[in-house]
């Protein structure tokens, strides 16, 4: 009878098939990014299309690493010899900035950034605690974990320092 036990056809069959389900992952934990508040029309942010690949697949592997966790995770979250925050609020719209609050962005949101690597920054927004479990009649609440992004900042003009 142990013949049949050691099947490695049977093993390697079987071994095919996912062992995680909805309710054993931590998906619901990991932050979402929305991108159809994108701008790239702005003169000191840069568009997917205008991107070295290396430098896209850079962006791209650091979101995918980012959304590994939830928001408040990279709230506090450091790095640098400064030990300066990984994702950031700015509140509302800075106004020492070289770029334009945008049409279509709410004018209440939460800008905040998340810092990649040097100088470089994804602009963007979340939705304000206030709003969080106040649905608009006919829609899902408000959530408070997803990432809206506005802006790839490559050189550091979304929010500038008085000390720069």
């Amino acid at each position: 009878m142990s013949r049949f036990n050691k099947n490695p056809r049977k093993e390697n069959f079987l071994n095919l098939f996912p062992e995680t389900s909805i309710e054993n992952c931590d998906i619901e934990s990991r932050f979402k990014v929305n991108f159809s508040f994108f701008d790239n029309s702005q003169e000191n942010g840069s568009g997917f299309d205008e991107l070295e690949n290396g430098v896209l697949a850079r962006i791209m592997e650091k979101i995918k690493e980012y959304t590994r966790h939830d928001l408040n995770y990279w709230r506090h979250q450091r790095c640098g010899a400064h030990g300066l925050k990984i994702l950031a609020d700015y509140g509302a719209f800075p106004p020492n900035t070289n770029f334009v609050h945008p049409k279509p962005v709410p004018h209440n949101v939460n800008w905040c950034r998340f810092r990649l690597e040097g100088l470089s920054r994804l602009v963007g927004f979340t939705i304000p605690p206030g709003y969080v479990n106040t649905p608009k009649k006919d829609s899902l609440p408000y959530d408070p974990n997803t990432f809206y992004l506005v802006f790839i900042d490559l050189n550091h003009k979304f929010y500038i320092a008085n000390d720069r």
